[in-house]
């Protein structure tokens, strides 16, 4: 493998799998980690998240060929600008947040002489934290990679090959284009989670218990997107905010136009646009992003999904 030394900067999980993943498919590499809370450090002790976890970050990029970055979006700035002095001259930085435009902004202003390429892991789980993580969290999952203008190809290419070995299927796209098409595929998705399932517990109406004991297959779904981690959803819609609200408002517009179809019992209408869209689910189900199990295609976390 062309990294010896995996420096990871922390441990929940995204990093905790990272770590798992190095650990089962490219045993040779070293693997080193830190986080900011104490109690998480002492869960990838017990877990063996990592080689060694350490009590301070600069001791775990020490001697890295490799820093990765899996801390919120809007923190990678103020992490990677304490690391500086410590991340060896000819260390490859990347990161895992799902922001890139802004997060490749703050690292290069953050680490002026180092080589970094920001990366995107697409995949994830509505749990967090260090005792979240799995070894196959990357298995048949995209990565996508947004290096700068006049990247180093050779490390973009030993990049690529890092993310391949762990399961990933890797494409490389333009950090502004990436923040577009994630805020349609995944934030705004999210935002829509978190609005609906708030607004099911601000109802007078209806109980809180009612809400949860008649939870049909939809509602259940977002509360299961809704309960991603706060802190780095709100990093999230900070840090890609133009592309969000771009997409927010054709949203908006569209959700008007659905709303003057069921008002006037535009019956075509309707029906002409769940034809669309429930086409979408199938050409999903094709690319092999998801399958038509009832379990959604989530595969137990110790399988292959």
């Amino acid at each position: 493998m062309m990294f010896d030394h995996v420096a990871i900067i922390g441990l929940g999980l995204q990093g905790g799998s990272i770590g798992l993943a190095i650990r089962a498919y490219l045993p040779g590499v070293r693997t080193s980690g830190y986080d900011i809370s104490a109690a998480n450090r002492d869960v990838a002790r017990e877990r063996c998240l990592v080689d060694r976890v350490c009590d301070t970050g600069e001791e775990a990029v020490r001697d890295a060929d490799l820093v990765i970055l899996c801390v919120p979006p809007c923190a990678m700035g103020t992490v990677a600008e304490g690391l500086r002095d410590a991340i060896p001259a000819d260390a490859l930085v990347s990161d895992v947040g799902s922001s890139k435009k802004s997060v490749a902004d703050a690292l290069a202003k953050a680490l002026p002489d180092h080589l970094v390429i920001p990366a995107h892991p697409v995949a994830g789980t509505e749990n967090s934290g260090p005792q979240a993580g799995f070894a196959s969290l990357f298995r048949n999952r995209w990565c996508i990679v947004t290096p700068p203008e006049k990247t180093d190809l050779l490390k973009l290419t030993e990049l690529v090959a890092f993310w391949e070995a762990l399961g990933a299927t890797v494409e490389i796209m333009d950090a502004e284009h990436h923040d577009l098409v994630l805020a349609v595929t995944s934030h705004l998705p999210h935002l829509i989670a978190y609005t609906i399932v708030g607004t099911a517990s601000d109802l007078e109406e209806v109980t809180r218990g009612e809400v949860i004991k008649y939870s049909a297959g939809g509602f259940r779904d977002f509360t299961r997107i809704a309960a991603s981690d706060p802190t780095m959803w709100r990093d999230v819609f900070i840090s890609n905010k133009d592309a969000v609200l771009t997409m927010l408002q054709r949203f908006t517009e569209d959700l008007t136009a659905l709303q003057r179809a069921i008002r006037v019992e535009d019956g075509e209408a309707l029906y002409k646009h769940f034809e669309r869209t429930r086409a979408i689910r199938r050409s999903i189900i094709e690319e092999g992003q998801d399958d038509a199990r009832p379990d959604f295609g989530r595969a137990d976390h110790d399988g292959d999904a």
